[in-house]
């Protein structure tokens, strides 16, 4: 296992070292752009700017870039201009993990953030730190769902008040860092997390979706609840789509353009069953776009296997920051760049069920995916698996079919919470992950290689399986130790 990350003494050394550099007049170099067309204003080279765009709770293979029904428009335009992936990957179906993982480039285990409204161990450091050590101003605007803040030092703001809501980025506050940003030619990395399309799906036109119209993903049951519920989902994408146009459309109107790196991504699955709090590829796998002026070909897709914890590191890079050694990810630059097709073979996964809104006392996943297969380990198969969505109407309109003899209704719902210990999809020819090859004679080879890539992974991490569970409630924030709560 790799030592946990230690206390920030090299932090301390560089605000010195900035400060004495300051009094004594020494200007304090900016780290080279590799954009090299942009020159401000005194005909000098401008920094790489960052800004990332997140959804919440978005099922990738719904967004109409990956062929699905949900109109996104914007996004569309954003693929003309940049790079699509087909196989990024997030090392938790959740949240808060997630974003925990994507800002500290550690996977969640080791950051010590593996339950869902978690928590990074002492001394995790973010990118809010290796950015701002660099002279840029790090926001975050939108939902959070990090903590403690001193690991996460972003300038923050939300829509509270505004469209939106709390839980959405702030335009008007993103309006003024870009202005702010331009004006006294100070880098940014600015982080614009929406709240959509969580829960409860109360925004966007649903009249664009017909629930008669729509076309159900053949894991799920067909009744009329379920057609509205997807339907007001689906518009509430387009509405997250509509976040992105107005994020990019600042960045233009601004002239920021082309000293942008802007990278969309769609976070985990939907809170419809196999995505979101499950280990599926519909919960694991995201859609990623990336555009980057001069570097970034136009209008091509990768292959390439990336994942979440990668994002910092190729941040860093694309910045000409140094990136730190102690990280899991690692930077795939040379993908965006068309210097190389591939980047990992195997992707990992979690889930602690533990602590989740009306979750079971103990269901871990853990989960390794390569190019073609995804295999699951589930810790405690015997325990049923349940969850929050559960309490939805729509789900219960799929017990009722159930109940009166409905084949498919039955098989899903029982599928859904009695797992077997193992499980092996084809992704290729399988993506709903419906045809489980666990037991198939001919797929032996590809279960045991993937089970023991996922083993060496859970002992790097120090992952103790259902020991790390029991531990989920201790890194939930609401138990965190009362120093820790406190806002620095």
């Amino acid at each position: 296992m790799k030592a946990t990350p230690k206390t920030m003494f090299p932090s301390l050394i560089t605000n010195l070292l900035v400060i004495m550099m300051l009094l004594y007049g020494i200007a304090i170099p900016l780290p080279a752009s590799g954009t090299e067309n942009d020159v401000g204003h005194a005909g000098k080279t401008r920094p790489l700017n960052v800004l990332f765009i997140m959804a919440d709770d978005c099922t990738f293979s719904d967004l109409g870039i990956y062929g699905g029904q949900a109109q996104t428009p914007h996004l569309s335009g954003l693929v003309k201009e940049g790079m699509l992936f087909r196989r990024c990957f997030q090392s938790a179906p959740m949240c808060s993990p997630t974003r925990h993982s994507l800002y500290t480039g550690l996977y969640p285990v080791r950051s010590g953030a593996h339950p869902n409204h978690t928590f990074v161990r002492e001394g995790v450091r973010s990118v809010a730190h290796y950015f701002k050590e660099a002279g840029y101003r790090v926001a975050l605007s939108g939902k959070s769902h990090v903590n403690p803040r001193k690991a996460f030092p972003f300038e923050y703001s939300n829509a509270r008040g505004k469209e939106g809501g709390a839980g959405n980025p702030d335009m008007d506050a993103v309006d003024r860092l870009l202005k702010e940003c331009q004006d006294h030619a100070t880098p940014f990395a600015l982080f614009a997390c929406s709240n959509e399309p969580h829960t409860p799906h109360d925004k966007g036109d649903v009249s664009a979706y017909p629930a008669e119209d729509i076309e159900l993903p053949p894991h799920y049951v067909d009744t009329p609840e379920v057609r509205t519920a997807f339907a007001r989902y689906l518009a509430e994408i387009t509405f997250f789509d509509d976040q992105v146009g107005q994020c990019l459309d600042l960045i233009r109107r601004h002239g920021l353009e082309q000293s942008t790196l802007v990278m969309v991504v769609s976070e985990q699955g939907n809170s419809f069953p196999f995505a979101k709090w499950t280990c599926y590829d519909k919960g694991l796998q995201s859609g990623m776009v990336v555009r980057w002026p001069g570097k970034v070909k136009a209008e091509v897709q990768t292959e390439a296997m990336v994942e979440y914890v990668d994002v910092l590191p190729t941040f860093l890079d694309a910045a000409g920051l140094p990136i730190p050694n102690d990280l899991d990810g690692r930077s795939f630059l040379p993908v965006l760049l068309g210097n190389t097709s591939s980047h990992k073979t195997v992707c990992f996964g979690l889930q602690t069920s533990r602590g989740i809104h009306d979750g079971p006392e103990h269901y871990g996943i853990r989960s390794a995916r390569s190019d073609r297969f995804r295999y699951i380990r589930n810790l405690t198969p015997q325990t049923p698996f349940r969850n929050t969505m559960m309490k939805s109407a729509w789900w219960k309109s799929w017990v009722r079919a159930a109940g009166l003899g409905q084949a498919h209704a039955q098989a899903m719902v029982d599928r859904f919470q009695n797992r077997p210990a193992e499980e092996l999809y084809d992704c290729e020819t399988d993506p709903w992950n419906l045809d489980n090859l666990a037991e198939d004679p001919a797929h032996q080879t590809t279960r045991a290689t993937l089970a023991e890539a996922l083993h060496q992974w859970m002992k790097d991490q120090g992952d103790l399986g259902q020991e790390t569970e029991r531990t989920a409630l201790q890194r939930q924030w609401k138990n965190a130790p009362r120093a820790d709560q406190a806002t620095p």
